[in-house]
């Protein structure tokens, strides 16, 4: 959780998340959000049952006077007479509320205006059309209301409309000019006229009667827009919903009383107790707008509207408390996401996703409309906000890294750590490792008969070479101690076969002590033997040391019996020596063969120890017979027929007379010939440090 907290990006996604709340309020992404509504409302439509969706026209019927009407009428627009008449005539019908949807704020010139007043006066329940002027900062100017004389003949309200992003779907209420002016949406002032009440607004809802449903912190209601007939353009053709103006105005005025009812039947039948929506559809009156379902009049998004509110609203925002939580889960989820490594992306555009479905859902199903876009908007941000702190901390890694390790390990091994860094653990830990000490022998000796820039060179030579070697076979050279060289197999990358290939570059590295020493002798120049020891096991491994200062470096028991073990090298001539544990692990990759169970200073347990000599089955022919005499002397010595023993080392010497290990034993069987080893001898051999200088416990244990 500190980690956490102490991570900018974490900030940063928070930061985020909070400023999408007065983003929101202040509509900066509206046009994504209403093309993100859109499209949930399509999918709506697409997936409930049409029964559900379809516009009910039980309650509404729509007049509208299209193109062919005023081709028959002759003139555009309709005169305010034949408003009147046609306004008579729909009440006649048994209209309950008469809705006319057509601007009428200038007087006429043919001095009809009292005429359609007088019309509306006698039918009651009609209103007209006002809206509502604001300037070019949204302030609100005032209302342009009809006429005067309509304006006290009748009712009013306005029709502007929310266009978001070039598409209609929301009526917005304005809470002050409604207290101030008492001039509400025309929609709703015709909803609230047919059932008689007046509307109210109180606590972000809005009443009109037994309705009563919640507004979004705009004061919108959401309009819920029914699904369209195969084909149909607009509501009122190819449905029920909708007849033209021209089966009342011109069919209906010269029909006599008493054949009224007989001849318009039919009509009357649609029109009776509803609410008639009248309205110019032509091409003329540009009365259309963009929805989600496509192209709709204005007459139409009206009785939209009403239907929604007679629905009871089926669509309403979520509330501002459920708002806040989703942004809280979704940023405690982008949080828990980055403690996963590697999967950050893929589980970011998990929870977006299901983010996505669960708004679709509570949508579609349940009608819950959740501000998609500022919570997407929020989460994509913090996505990106997260991969930058990432790929920074990546790169300062990999610098971290280059700098740490460069000089500890090959070129390509680091670039294999900058590549994978999960590969590689920073800090102290537990490894299973191969310990490697390496000195050259007499080395102060010949340091002293060198000039010191010779003997820099000399040197640099050495260790170049040794170095070389061990980087190729991905060691990792913990440090120089003068001419001594230690270094270890298994960290910073694990490495199964840490103990076979730390025993490979021992042997290369003899053998390029061979090829050194040729050159050398060529160049009159001291000739440099290398004394090895390897020991494998748990390690402690990291980096060590201050804040300002530190070492990638090893230590533990198996590390101080590693450097015991090539100093141990002296006492039986040889040049590379393995613990019992490195044999068991190398054994069918290396020939060796074993010296002696020895007991180290500081260690109570013996050890069985191993000389090196070649990788599986390259042991030279001379080397094997050297072996298999060797193995026979050291068989009878463990049995402590040391006169026996004698003669079989002996033997050894007739092959190679250098041979180390015999020429020891031989020594060895001297002694204990001339003082036999307790009854309870286990054939371990004890070694101390006297001086600085290991030397063999001749004394038996």
């Amino acid at each position: 959780m500190g980690k956490l907290i102490r991570r900018p990006d974490i900030w940063i996604s928070l930061a985020l998340f909070l400023l999408m709340i007065p983003a929101e309020r202040m509509e900066l992404f509206s046009s994504i959000e209403n093309w993100l509504q859109g499209n949930r409302h399509i999918i709506r439509l697409n997936t409930l049952d049409a029964d559900k969706t379809k516009f009910a026209y039980d309650d509404i019927i729509i007049v509208d006077t299209e193109e062919k009407f005023f081709d028959e009428y002759g003139s555009w627009p309709l005169k305010r007479s034949d408003i009147a008449k046609l306004t008579t005539l729909i009440k006649k019908l048994g209209a309950e509320v008469i809705a006319l949807d057509m601007l009428m704020d200038f007087p006429n010139g043919y001095g009809e205006d009292p005429i359609l007043a007088e019309a509306m006066q006698s039918a009651g329940n009609t209103i007209v059309v006002a809206q509502l002027e604001f300037d070019g900062e949204g302030k609100f100017k005032g209302v342009n209301y009809p006429t005067e004389t309509l304006k006290v003949a009748t009712e009013s309200g306005y029709t502007n409309h929310t266009l978001i992003g070039n598409k209609i779907s929301r009526v917005r209420f304005f809470p002050e000019q409604i207290e101030e002016h008492n001039v509400w949406p025309f929609a709703i002032k015709t909803l609230a006229m047919y059932k008689g009440v007046e509307p109210k607004l109180e606590d972000g809802q809005l009443i009109i009667g037994d309705i009563s449903v919640p507004l979004d912190q705009f004061n919108d209601l959401w309009v819920d827009l029914p699904s369209l007939p195969p084909a149909a353009t607009f509501l009122a053709k190819d449905t029920p919903a909708g007849i033209s103006a021209g089966e009342i105005l011109f069919d209906l005025e010269d029909i006599p009383d008493d054949e009224w009812d007989e001849e318009t039947e039919e009509l009357q039948e649609l029109i009776r107790g509803k609410i008639v929506l009248v309205g110019d559809t032509s091409e003329v009156s540009h009365d259309i707008f963009t929805s989600p379902i496509g192209e709709v009049y204005g007459i139409e998004f009206l009785a939209d509207t009403i239907m929604t509110l007679m629905k009871n609203a089926p669509i309403r925002p979520a509330g501002d408390n459920s708002e806040m939580l989703v942004l809280l889960i979704l940023f405690i989820a982008f949080v828990l996401v980055t403690l996963i490594p590697k999967f950050e992306n893929a589980l970011f555009l998990l929870i977006i996703a299901l983010y996505v479905a669960f708004a679709l859902y509570m949508y579609v199903y349940h009608g819950i409309s959740f501000s998609m876009s500022y919570s997407l908007i929020a989460c994509f941000l913090s996505t990106g906000s997260i991969n930058l702190y990432l790929f920074m901390m990546e790169r300062k890694q990999k610098g971290f890294i280059k700098g740490a390790f460069s000089q500890y390990l090959s070129p390509t091994v680091i670039d294999q750590i900058v590549e994978n860094p999960d590969m590689l653990k920073l800090g102290g830990e537990k490894r299973e490792m191969t310990p490697f000490f390496s000195d050259i022998q007499g080395f102060s000796t010949i340091s002293e008969g060198l000039t010191p820039e010779e003997l820099v060179q000399l040197l640099n030579e050495y260790l170049t070479a040794m170095c070389d070697i061990i980087s190729s076979h991905q060691g990792t050279i913990d440090k120089f101690e003068g001419d001594a060289i230690i270094a270890f197999w298994g960290a910073p990358l694990e490495l199964p076969n840490h103990a076979t290939v730390a025993c490979y570059a021992t042997l290369d590295m003899q053998q390029r002590s061979v090829e050194l020493r040729k050159m050398l002798l060529e160049q009159n120049r001291p000739l440099l033997y290398t004394r090895m020891g390897l020991n494998s096991g748990p390690v402690v491994v990291g980096n060590m040391g201050s804040a300002e200062r530190m070492d990638y470096t090893m230590m533990g028991d198996v590390v101080n019996l590693a450097a015991r073990l090539e100093g141990a090298n002296k006492f039986y001539k040889t040049y590379s020596m393995i613990s019992g544990s490195t044999y068991e692990l190398t054994k069918d990759d290396v020939d060796s063969r074993q010296l002696d169970i020895i007991r180290v200073v500081g260690k109570k347990e013996p050890i069985p120890v191993h000389e090196l000599l070649a990788r599986k089955n390259e042991t030279s022919s001379e080397m094997s017979g050297v072996v298999e005499q060797y193995m026979k002397g050291l068989k009878l010595y463990r049995d402590r027929n040391f006169a026996d023993a004698v003669k079989e080392f002996e033997k050894v010497l007739t092959i190679d007379p250098e041979d180390g290990p015999s020429l020891t034993y031989v020594k060895r069987c001297g002694v204990f010939i001339e003082t036999p080893p307790e009854k309870d001898w286990d054939g371990v051999f004890t070694f101390t440090e006297k001086g600085g200088a290991i030397t063999l416990d001749e004394t038996t244990s």
